[in-house]
């Protein structure tokens, strides 16, 4: 039985399909799900953005256990560099060199021709041989490159230190009976292929791209690139079910555990097609406790910075001695410690700045037969600044209004509300953690009224951001 390795292209595709909508903990989220799947491969998109897209790559590392972890690299051996230190503390970490190889992708993205791409290849793949062994090649849109540079790339591309090849058809105009022409006319020109990993990735353009990765198997293929949402490749939910009706028949399996996969792609899929409210400051969504997460009384600073680090947070040695003073208070008493404990610490005793905004009026309407609207008014160096809005819901609103206020829109990346003391006058504690340049802020809030504790917290985390940023 020949076991074909599955390499999920969802974080990378949807980094240019979905950049304006996917946020930092959806990615966390989706690289989550294909672990749990034991998808054979992850693959994380090239860096545009060197802080938030590295943190999003180095927190992806730190919770993926089983899959391998493929980073992109750019076309630079400083790019192949960065991509690297993302996600070098990755337990399988690897790195993934894709050039175009066919003429008008060459000068159209590179503006370069074969013999200058040729020497790129060498270059960007000795780089990434250099940190790894772990080193996959693709040729983009091979289908439709001259035979002979073909040939020519591959051939550099292994002796370089490649140790997967794919081949793409980024065109989607190939047929199964096509593909297998295809690539047996690859196999016999290279020679060295059968040294190495052969994989393809497909388009799906005319709707037959689990037909042509059968096909590619049959020629000799042995990773097939898919995705767990909609992509323009094969769904990795069709091809499972075509593995799971004619494997036995073919002799080929896969190695996902495909008794969850049409649930976990159904939710992969709500994550990033759903509609939320246009301009909502809960866009991207807001989350609960990281699982795994629990520190004890016994746990020394060196623990709790891992802790906190894989909560998202970047601390200075400073914030770090008060956050870890604080731990240890709140450890003698409880023993254990969890996510939601440390959430409030971090919000009450890192960066602890002077108030920029602080808060002068705010007012909220909701009911049964009208929608949610908020007034908010701000005061910064003695000036005042008011603005209304509309929203899904009394805190929606009170957070767009902010936002309006303030002329600028922050990613939430949590939000949580629980009471902290009991009767008619219970107080609320609210948490809001921003997102900004790739580093989370947090700030608390308390008050009777609960819109009111968010609205603090939310001033709160946003201080902090314009404290450091000034």
């Amino acid at each position: 039985m020949k076991t074909i390795k599955i390499s999920d292209v969802t974080l990378r595709q949807a980094a240019r399909q979905h950049a304006a909508s996917i946020s930092f903990k959806e990615r966390i989220e989706i690289a989550r799900t294909l672990d749990r799947l034991k998808t054979d491969v992850i693959e994380l998109p090239v860096i545009e953005d060197a802080v938030a897209d590295a943190l999003a790559n180095k927190t992806i590392a730190s919770v993926v256990t089983v899959s391998a972890l493929s980073a992109a690299c750019g076309l630079s051996a400083e790019a192949v560099d960065a991509a690297w230190d993302s996600v070098k503390g990755a337990k399988k970490a690897a790195l993934h060199v894709m050039v175009p190889v066919s003429a008008i992708q060459m000068e159209y993205q590179c503006h370069k021709k074969g013999p200058k791409m040729l020497e790129l290849v060498k270059t960007l793949v000795e780089r990434a041989r250099y940190h790894t062994e772990n080193v996959a090649f693709s040729a983009v849109d091979a289908t439709r490159a001259e035979g002979a540079f073909l040939y020519e790339v591959l051939s550099a591309a292994i002796e370089a230190g490649a140790a997967q090849i794919t081949l793409c058809d980024s065109a989607g105009v190939m047929t199964p009976e096509e593909w297998t022409r295809f690539l047996g006319e690859v196999y016999a020109a290279v020679p060295a292929l059968s040294g190495v990993e052969v994989g393809v990735e497909i388009s799906d353009m005319l709707k037959m791209s689990v037909a042509c990765a059968a096909a590619a198997i049959a020629a000799g293929a042995q990773v097939i690139k898919t995705s767990i949402a909609p992509m323009d490749c094969p769904g990795v939910v069709d091809f499972a079910r075509f593995v799971g009706v004619k494997g036995d028949e073919l002799g080929i399996a896969v190695g996902l555990r495909t008794t969850e996969l049409s649930r976990a792609a159904k939710q992969m899929q709500w994550l990033l097609q759903t509609e939320r409210s246009e301009g909502s400051p809960f866009d991207s969504g807001v989350g609960g406790d990281i699982a795994g997460v629990c520190l004890s009384a016994g746990d020394d600073i060196s623990e709790m910075v891992k802790v906190v680090r894989q909560m998202g947070y970047e601390l200075s040695e400073e914030d770090t001695a008060k956050v870890y003073e604080a731990f240890q208070t709140v450890a003698e008493k409880k023993h254990f410690v969890g996510t939601r404990e440390m959430e409030a610490i971090i919000a009450s005793t890192a960066l602890q700045v002077p108030s920029t905004y602080q808060i002068a009026d705010y007012l909220v309407t909701n009911g049964g037969t009208i929608g949610a609207m908020s007034s908010v008014t701000l005061e910064k160096d003695g000036r005042r600044m008011t603005s209304v809005a509309n929203g899904d819901g009394p805190v929606d609103a009170a957070f767009l209004a902010i936002e309006q206020a303030i002329g600028h829109h922050y990613e939430l990346d949590d939000f949580q509300i629980q009471t902290v003391t009991e009767g008619r006058e219970a107080m609320g504690s609210a948490l809001v953690k921003l997102r900004s340049g790739g580093r989370l802020y947090s700030g608390t809030g308390i008050s009777t009224d609960i819109i009111g504790a968010s609205i603090r917290a939310y001033i709160s985390a946003l201080n902090k951001i314009v404290y450091e940023e000034a």
